[in-house]
């Protein structure tokens, strides 16, 4: 059976291109570089290297091998790597679900640092918030990043938890011809006769906070399209067919778009972390991270 120690030689050996190198490289003496690289060749019944004056190199069946005792060696250093996250962070592979503007803000450095800090691998699943509510209690993700408007509640399965990461306000995007692009403040009447785009779930619920305004402004929003995606919105505003609102997250808006605050109605939603309410050591530690980046977000929309 082939030994570890000598699979490491042979690829200390391929790197370096040479007995005395690969032996340095290993922080072993050279006769034990040998001796494992002879043990080797006798095992297999191959000559596995070939030595001269000037270096050492692999032959063909060398090549072979190596290929092969690279795959294998990256496998064991994976499952050690797994296992120590398991028996130290409670989860191997931590599952995470998210919405689409947070995967693209929140989520990346704060699963970086946890990684970083744990070791644990992750898989994401991107959904709307219902989906990921429903995922959780399957029981097939660890933690969700979900949603909310800011005067509803949130109902999550039992067993589990949400903690405020940060509110997160809503803009007005408008087409810059539009004759309120250049106003200082805008109300919420003003937009009486527009068109809206709006949510492809009409139960969205910053959607449904924005009905509950506009009703007590006297009118309703009237939809000219509906799509989640922020994209699609704002070149449609950029055309001039419609204007909408668009969380402060998403704020990436092309050439023939502004923004604007609406003066007299603070609409904006909650983004969350649902978690069990006694969950893994890798989960509380990706729950400190997406409040520093939250923080972090906060502070920079601040300044600007």
């Amino acid at each position: 059976m082939l030994d570890l120690r000598q699979l490491a030689v042979l690829q200390a050996v391929a790197r370096t291109g040479s007995l005395a190198a690969a032996a340095r490289d290993l922080y072993v003496s050279q006769p034990t570089v040998t001796h494992h690289l002879d043990a080797l060749e006798r095992g297999l019944g191959a000559q596995l290297v070939e030595r001269g004056p000037r270096g050492t190199h692999l032959t063909d069946i060398g090549q072979v091998l190596l290929g092969h005792s690279a795959a294998v060696l990256e496998r064991l250093a994976s499952a050690e790597s797994e296992v120590r996250a398991l028996a130290s962070q409670g989860v191997a592979t931590l599952r995470v679900g998210t919405f689409p503007s947070a995967g693209a803000t929140l989520l990346p450095r704060a699963l970086g640092a946890t990684q970083a800090e744990t070791g644990v691998r992750f898989e994401l699943r991107e959904a709307e918030t219902p989906q990921l509510i429903e995922a959780l209690a399957e029981g097939s993700l660890h933690a969700a990043l979900v949603y909310s408007d800011l005067s509803s509640g949130l109902e999550v399965p039992p067993g589990w938890t949400r903690t405020r990461l940060m509110e997160d306000p809503f803009l007005l995007a408008l087409p810059d011809a539009h004759p309120l692009a250049q106003a200082p403040h805008v109300r919420l009447g003003e937009l009486a006769d527009e068109g809206w785009i709006l949510a492809r779930d009409p139960g969205d619920p910053v959607d449904l906070a924005l009905l509950g305004a506009a009703a007590v402004h006297g009118f309703a929003p009237r939809p000219v399209l509906r799509t989640d995606d922020f994209q699609v919105s704002f070149g449609f505003v950029a055309a001039g067919l419609g204007i909408a609102l668009v969380p402060r997250l998403a704020l990436d808006r092309p050439h023939g778009v502004v923004v604007r605050a609406i003066e007299d109605v603070r609409l904006a939603r909650g983004i969350d972390l649902v978690r069990r309410e006694a969950p893994p050591p890798a989960v509380t530690t990706l729950e400190r991270e997406l409040l520093a980046v939250a923080r972090d977000l906060e502070e920079r929309a601040g300044n600007a």
